[in-house]
C-alpha cells in the first residue's frame, strides 16, 4: 500500500480528522484513483453502479474512477504481505460519482479495519460507530441522528426458514439493495408458472444443474454474443442472475405464513434494547433460532454504551439497509438532526464477506465507515 501524501483539495479540518485516526493506530493509505471496474460492478449497489465513470484500457479491460474507497483499500490489503493479519487503515481523498447537478468529484475520509478475530466483532462495530460520531463532533455537530440496522439478523431469520437456497440468497441480496422488501416479497409470492419468460425452456434446463458448470456456460454464451455488461452489470453477474431465475422458477410460491413472519420481523424498530426484546419474543413464538445473531447484537449495544454512546438515541430498524451488496452485518448512518443537509454525513458497517469475494482464500472480518466531508462541513456550518 502507498502512503497518502495529500488530496486534490486541501482541507485543514479533514486533515486534522485523519491525523486523529492515525494517532488512534490507523495507517494512512492512498489507493489509486483509476481502478479495475469489475469489483465495483459485481459488488456495489445499483445506485453506485449507475453513477460510475467507466473506461477501458488498450487491452479492453474495464476501468473506472473510484466511486468509493472501501473496495480499493480492500484490494490493496489483499495484495500486501499483511493479508490475514489484523490491520487498520485510514484515508482522505476524492471519489467520483455522477450526482446530477452536483460535482462528480467529492471528498471522503474514513477507516477500514481488517482481520480482527471474531471475538472482537462487537467491540470493533462499536468502535466504528463511536469514531463516526466523533467525526461529526469534530465538525461541530453535537447530536447527529443515528440510524442503525443489522443485515446479519435478517440473514439469520432467512437461514432459519424452510425455503429453497436460491430464495434465501435472493432475499438477503434484495435486503442489501433497498430498505423495504415489499416489492420483492410480492414477486416471490407469485406462482412462477403465471409469468414465464420466453427463455423458460433454457431456465428449466439449467435448474438443478451443477452451478459452476451452468454459470460458465451462460457466461460463455454471453461472451460469444458480444455482451460485456448490461446496465452496469458484468457478464458474471448477468449469468448469476440468469441462474437465479432458473432456481426461483422451479420453486412454488412463497407461503403466506412465511411472508407474514418476514414482514413482522421487518416491522420491528426502536432503540436497540427494546428491539432486542421484540426480536427474542418473535423468535420464541416462531420457534426459530436467532440466538447467535442476537447475542452479537446485544453485545454490540453494551460496547456502544461503554464508549459513551447514548443507546436510547439510536434509531434501530430491522428493515434498515445501506444499499450496498457487500454489507453482511451491522450497518449505520449519521444524519443532520435538523434535516437541512440531505444524505448521510457518516456511514458504514460490517462487510465480512467482501474480501473473500475479492479473492481472499479464507474469510477475513472487515468493518469500516466513510465521512462525507462536504456534508459534515455544510452541516457543521449550519448548526
Amino acid at each position: 500500500m502507498t502512503t497518502e501524501t495529500g488530496s486534490s483539495q486541501p482541507d485543514a479540518r479533514a486533515e486534522a480528522l485523519v491525523a486523529a485516526y492515525e494517532r488512534a493506530g490507523y495507517r494512512r493509505v492512498a489507493p489509486a484513483i483509476l481502478q479495475p471496474a469489475e469489483p465495483f460492478l459485481d459488488l456495489s449497489g445499483e445506485d453506485i453502479r449507475k453513477r460510475m465513470f467507466l473506461t477501458t484500457d488498450p487491452e479492453g479491460r474495464g476501468l473506472c474512477l473510484r466511486p468509493d474507497l472501501t473496495i480499493p483499500v480492500s484490494v490493496d490489503y489483499l495484495a500486501s504481505s499483511e493479508v490475514g493479519t489484523a490491520q487498520g487503515f485510514c484515508y482522505f481523498g476524492p471519489v467520483f460519482r455522477d450526482r446530477g447537478n452536483a460535482s462528480p468529484e467529492f471528498l471522503q475520509a474514513g477507516i477500514e479495519s481488517f482481520g480482527r478475530p471474531d471475538k472482537d466483532k462487537a467491540p470493533a462495530d462499536a468502535e466504528m460507530l463511536a469514531l463516526g460520531i466523533e467525526a461529526t463532533t469534530h465538525y461541530g455537530i453535537a447530536s447527529p441522528e443515528i440510524r442503525m440496522g443489522d443485515v446479519a439478523l435478517f440473514a439469520a431469520l432467512v437461514a432459519a426458514l424452510d425455503l429453497p437456497p436460491a430464495w434465501k440468497r435472493r432475499l438477503v441480496k434484495d435486503f442489501n439493495r433497498k430498505s423495504s422488501l415489499a416489492h420483492d416479497l410480492d414477486a416471490l409470492a407469485l406462482d412462477a408458472a403465471k409469468e414465464r419468460p420466453e427463455y423458460q425452456g433454457v431456465l428449466a434446463a439449467l435448474a438443478g444443474s451443477d452451478p459452476k458448470a451452468a454459470r460458465a456456460l451462460v457466461a460463455d454464451l454471453l461472451s460469444i454474443a458480444g455482451i460485456n455488461a448490461v446496465g452496469g452489470r458484468s457478464v458474471g453477474e448477468i449469468a448469476e442472475r440468469f441462474l437465479e431465475q432458473a432456481a426461483l422458477g422451479a420453486a412454488t410460491a412463497l407461503p403466506q405464513e412465511t411472508r407474514a413472519l418476514i414482514e413482522k420481523f421487518l416491522a420491528i424498530a426502536g432503540d436497540p434494547d427494546s428491539a432486542a426484546v421484540e426480536l427474542r419474543a418473535l423468535a420464541a413464538d416462531a420457534g426459530i433460532d436467532l440466538d447467535a445473531a442476537l447475542k452479537l447484537f446485544e453485545d454490540r449495544t453494551g460496547f456502544l454504551a461503554a464508549r459513551g454512546v447514548d443507546v436510547a438515541r439510536i434509531r434501530f430498524s430491522t428493515a434498515f439497509g445501506r444499499g450496498l451488496d457487500y454489507y453482511s452485518g451491522f450497518v449505520f448512518e449519521l444524519h443532520d438532526p435538523s434535516g437541512r443537509v440531505e444524505g448521510q454525513l457518516v456511514a458504514g458497517g460490517r462487510y465480512d464477506g467482501l474480501l473473500t469475494r475479492l479473492g481472499a482464500k479464507s474469510a477475513i472480518p472487515a468493518v469500516g465507515f466513510a465521512v462525507w466531508i462536504e456534508r459534515v462541513t455544510a452541516c457543521g456550518g449550519a448548526a
